[in-house]
């Protein structure tokens, strides 16, 4: 006889335009101390990115990929130099007692070298709210924190030096400038946010 696992409800995707939601809601990172996507927004936005420590689309791996975990710094210079706010935020709640536990959070972050905020999102809440489907997935928020970006940070996971197309890149430049961001929205592709069965 087959059983049943019931999956979490996964909320309909954040549209384009909409608030930030949970701005206020604490999320600890990976410093011990408490942070909110208001206090993490920059003058001219936020920019959020649904991230964890194993996925091979964020870290890569010896043969296929390289992953996007290796662009996250300079995304990180390009967000500070246009004023706009940076967080990756771990949403693998059940993992939350193993690679995905906020120790392995700290270890990851320093032998990646991050130079952003990583936090904690405890009970997949935030990804839940947004309607994150992977790590990564990529949410910019303008200056209203007003969605005006979601999707994947470039075309090519495998190698930087042989992306095309630079989604995130050139949304994060045109929205700092009070342009229209040309392409708003692509599909994330990466693994699945590993959300507690219930």
């Amino acid at each position: 006889m087959a059983m049943l696992v019931a999956a979490p409800v996964l909320a309909q995707e954040q549209a384009l335009g909409e608030k930030a939601p949970m701005i206020t809601a604490p999320l600890m990172g990976i410093d011990g101390k408490a942070n909110t996507l208001l206090n993490l927004k920059g003058d001219n936005g936020l920019l959020v990115i649904f991230s964890c420590n194993t996925c091979p689309f964020v870290v890569g791996n010896a043969h296929k990929t390289e992953g996007w975990e290796g662009r996250y710094n300079g995304l990180a210079e390009l967000a500070e130099s246009l004023n706009i706010g940076m967080v990756l935020v771990n949403s693998n709640e059940a993992k939350r007692e193993g690679d995905d536990s906020l120790p392995a959070m700290k270890n990851h972050a320093m032998e990646a070298g991050y130079t952003m905020p990583y936090v904690v999102d405890e009970g997949s809440k935030l990804a839940n709210a947004c309607g994150a489907r992977t790590t990564p997935h990529v949410y910019l928020y303008n200056s209203n924190l007003e969605l005006a970006y979601r999707g994947s940070i470039d075309d090519n996971v495998n190698r930087a030096e042989e992306v095309k197309e630079r989604y995130l890149d050139m949304a994060m430049r045109r929205m700092a400038e009070g342009k229209k961001i040309k392409t708003t929205e692509t599909k994330a592709v990466g693994c699945s946010i590993k959300r507690v069965q219930r």
